[in-house]
Formats: structure tokens, C-alpha cells, sequence
């Protein structure tokens, strides 16, 4: 008796139908949405809301957020404009 590699995976989970390739497509392209789209975009808005104010530990989990998802915040970061609002004329 031969398993193949997804059926035994999916063995210790009770499952037992195979993997096909639209489930890992699918799999795939949920999880690049995710990467590139939803997670910059939440960075960007944190950021943009708390930059003033940040302790310098949360600074820090920023910064490795940013190293971590940079392709998808270069992305966006042609659209966007993170600077700052300048005083007010009385």
C-alpha cells in the first residue's frame, strides 16, 4: 500500500481525500492577497495613526513589520501620502 504525500498529511487529520490543484491555487492566491494587499494597507493605516505617539518597542515590531512586507508596501507607497499636516494659517 503507497501514500502519497498529501494523502498522509491529511491522514493524521482525518481526512481523506487528496489535495487537488485548485484547492493549493486557491491556497495560494488567499494567502498572496493577504501578503500583498491586506497587511500593508493595515501597516500603512497604523502607522499613519500612531507615528506620533509609538513607544519605542512598538517602533521596533513596526520596523520588522515593514522589513517583513515590503514588497507589498512598495506597492501601495506610490499612492499614498504619509506626511504630515502642516500648521494651520490663523
Amino acid at each position: 500500500m503507497m501514500f502519497s504525500f498529501p494523502n498522509v498529511c491529511f491522514l493524521t487529520l482525518g481526512i481523506t481525500t487528496s489535495v487537488t490543484p485548485f484547492i493549493t491555487l486557491s491556497v495560494f492566491v488567499v494567502l498572496g492577497i493577504i501578503y500583498l494587499l491586506i497587511v500593508p494597507l493595515f501597516l500603512f493605516y497604523w502607522m499613519n495613526n500612531r507615528w506620533n505617539v509609538m513607544s519605542k518597542f512598538e517602533r521596533l515590531f513596526v520596523y520588522g513589520l515593514v522589513f517583513l512586507f515590503f514588497p507589498g508596501l512598495v506597492l501601495f507607497a506610490p499612492f499614498l501620502n504619509l506626511r504630515m499636516n502642516g500648521q494651520k494659517e490663523v
